[in-house]
């Protein structure tokens, strides 16, 4: 009887432990999408919610048993401040700084960015640390790597969650009632009122956002849909906060001033028969090629709802025309699949709205205006065929850049053609005399290197970190400090666990070149990027369940298939998996990525069940993987392959102090890191 109700004990432990991990990843996923939608001072530092996330679940677990229970009370409040707050007081974009660029104008909204951006992050982390605090005294009930072992299980839980919601298409009142169900699950009886109430308070703001009259969710973006005329009919769509894309009627479009039309003008001479729309959007480009008599249109978009908007609104139904093809996918992974050669290839307005001068985050565009790009449309164009790009740019030296590159690949300089509002138009054919050029781009000044693959940064003028990251990024790891002191971690008691500090800053960037990696062979879509996620989660879990059925390790044998995977993984170009068939791509991108993080987490493991204070240990690998979120924009300077040298010398001076350290048995159980806010 006793064995029963142990293992039923056990059980719900367990299962507990899986619903807080799954709680804590689908809130951590969900706060970054929903905030960045709604907070455009976000785009500036993409991660800024994941570290604020780490940081959290990181003091939640250090926090000890005996301790902290009152936060676990009060665990939803700072979660519905966030969420009001957010509401009662958005923030849109504002040109303040020469470092940012943007491709559209609207009005400043909402807080200045020095209260709002503190605000977010402080609450993020007090909210990830009451969920790290429920996830860690869940975690002490059983031993040490089967508590990990459904950790991870949660987190994967959590992270399949959201990529099923973001399929779907799910508002954010949704998103709400997930992680309310979770939360009041979590807290139990005795919580039902102190949880219910804000909660509710939270869930009914999410629903005034999501009834908000044409409002709807893409996988990317928050879209609101606002009618500009009747007769002919228009319509504004804004994509987080930011005027995007206008349904225009054909009438419109080619005036003799409309930049749409330009492309068709300056290439008498072709045939227009076949015509790729990279950027298809709601289908004012698709419309125009169907004017000009195109008998074939493959019109590619990364984002579905935006499709969907112009299938249903424009008024020159486009996308109901046979001729066209549509294809929902990232536009360069659409170049590397496809054979088909084409008269006319557009890059038809291509952004992802609020471009952050140097920002670490891959956006959507960036693997679209490298020099591979440029090469890899030209490789698509037919005889006398045609390339054209166009945008709002903010600086010269951009358009520089694009059109430099342009004649690096083509042999000769583009046609280019300027508007209002700092608009122009590039137009290159294959040879000269497949363009009919009014204005031949001239270079404004001093010729900025071009953005490739290994750098595809092409909104940073020079190879340089702005300062405002670098000082917005030491205070997040002063704050860490102080964090992490607060929990009653003191800093001295964290330098023996020196390897556990390097190991975790070097897995992060292990992780961000996967990331990466990931984008450029199969797309920056964010089915590719849940994969990825999903995918480090198995590595781990993977590893774990070695670990667990394994005596000992041969942590010598480890390290040198770790620095073995590491090798290959460098040696290996880039170009050499792209030009691979798709299931060949695929193994060597899954081998390529996945090798090291299975090591390095067998040499985690083992490192952590040996330490003599766990808690110490831990703290040391939280404050790594945050220096590791920070060394991540080391790539503005070196490239992301350069990265994989970083990593290498990161685990060679742990697996040195490791060595001479010593290994010492524990003396109590380990306490593990959340796989994803600390996955390593």
């Amino acid at each position: 009887m006793k064995n029963t109700e142990s293992r039923q004990k056990v059980n719900s432990v367990r299962w507990r432990l899986m619903l807080a991990s799954a709680t804590m990843l689908f809130l951590e996923l969900a706060l970054i999408r929903w905030a960045g939608a709604n907070v455009v001072h976000l785009s500036y530092f993409s991660n800024f919610i994941l570290l604020g996330s780490f940081l959290g679940i990181g003091v939640g677990f250090l926090i000890p048993a005996t301790r902290g229970q009152w936060i676990k009370r009060w665990a939803p409040v700072p979660l519905a401040l966030l969420v009001i707050g957010i509401l009662a007081y958005p923030v849109q974009v504002r040109q303040s700084s020469g470092q940012v660029l943007y491709f559209t104008t609207v009005k400043a909204t909402g807080l200045p960015a020095w209260v709002t951006l503190p605000a977010i992050f402080l609450l993020t982390a007090v909210i990830m640390a009451a969920i790290g605090k429920i996830t860690a005294d869940l975690f002490r009930q059983l031993p040490s790597l089967d508590a990990y072992r459904y950790d991870l299980l949660g987190s994967l839980t959590g992270s399949a969650s959201f990529a099923l919601v973001s399929w779907l298409g799910a508002p954010s009142v949704a998103w709400g009632v997930i992680a309310t169900a979770a939360l009041l699950l979590l807290g139990g009886r005795r919580n039902i009122l102190r949880y219910g109430i804000p909660l509710t308070a939270m869930v009914a703001a999410l629903l005034a956002e999501t009834t908000t009259t044409g409002i709807s969710w893409s996988p990317y973006y928050k879209i609101q849909l606002t009618p500009l005329s009747t007769h002919p009919p228009e319509y504004r769509i804004s994509a987080n906060g930011v005027p995007h894309q206008n349904i225009a009627p054909l009438s419109v479009l080619l005036q003799q001033d409309s930049p749409y039309r330009q492309a068709y003008d300056q290439t008498p001479r072709n045939r227009h028969t076949r015509i790729l729309v990279i950027g298809a959007g709601n289908g004012n480009d698709v419309a125009v090629a169907l004017a000009q008599g195109a008998e074939r249109v493959d019109a590619v978009e990364i984002d579905p709802r935006l499709q969907q908007i112009g299938a249903q609104l424009h008024p020159s139904k486009p996308y109901e025309d046979p001729r066209v093809h549509v294809h929902i996918n990232d536009g360069r992974a659409f170049l590397e699949r496809t054979n088909t050669k084409y008269d006319l290839v557009v890059l038809a307005l291509p952004d992802s709205l609020t471009l952050v001068a140097g920002a670490s985050n891959l956006r959507l565009e960036s693997y679209l205006f490298t020099k591979q790009a440029f090469e890899a449309a030209h490789a698509h164009l037919a005889p006398h065929g045609a390339f054209a790009m166009y945008n709002y740019y903010r600086q010269s030296w951009l358009v520089d850049r694009f059109a430099s590159s342009l004649e690096d690949v083509y042999g000769h300089a583009p046609c280019m053609t300027t508007f209002a509002q700092n608009a122009a138009v590039l137009v290159t054919g294959m040879t000269p005399g497949d363009q009919s050029c009014k204005r031949i781009w001239q270079p404004s000044g001093p010729i900025p290197a071009a953005a490739n693959d290994d750098r595809p940064f092409p909104y940073l003028l020079h190879r340089s970190i702005p300062t405002l990251y670098l000082g917005v990024l030491g205070a997040i790891l002063l704050v860490t400090l102080l964090a992490v002191r607060l929990a009653g971690v003191r800093i001295r008691s964290t330098v023996p666990y020196t390897d556990m500090f390097l190991m975790g800053a070097a897995f992060m960037l292990l992780e961000t070149k996967n990331v990466i990696g990931f984008a450029l062979y199969f797309g920056t879509t964010w089915l590719v990027n849940a994969l990825v996620f999903i995918g480090v989660l198995l590595a781990v879990l993977a590893a774990v369940e070695v670990r667990r059925r394994l005596r000992q390790v041969n942590q010598p044998l480890l390290q040198l298939l770790l620095f073995g995977t590491l090798a290959v993984a460098w040696l290996v170009p880039a170009h050499a998996v792209l030009s691979l068939p798709f299931p060949g791509r695929l193994a060597a991108a899954v081998t390529l990525a996945f090798a090291p993080i299975f090591c390095a987490n067998l040499i985690f493991s083992d490192r952590l069940a040996l330490a003599p204070d766990p808690t110490s240990a831990f703290g040391a690998n939280l404050l790594g993987a945050l220096t590791g979120g920070a060394l991540e924009y080391l790539a503005l300077v070196t490239g992301y392959q350069a990265l994989l040298l970083v990593v290498a010398l990161l685990y060679l001076a742990a697996c040195v102090i490791m060595r001479f350290a010593g290994r010492r048995p524990a003396t109590q159980s380990p306490v593990p890191h959340e796989t994803r806010a600390s996955v390593q």
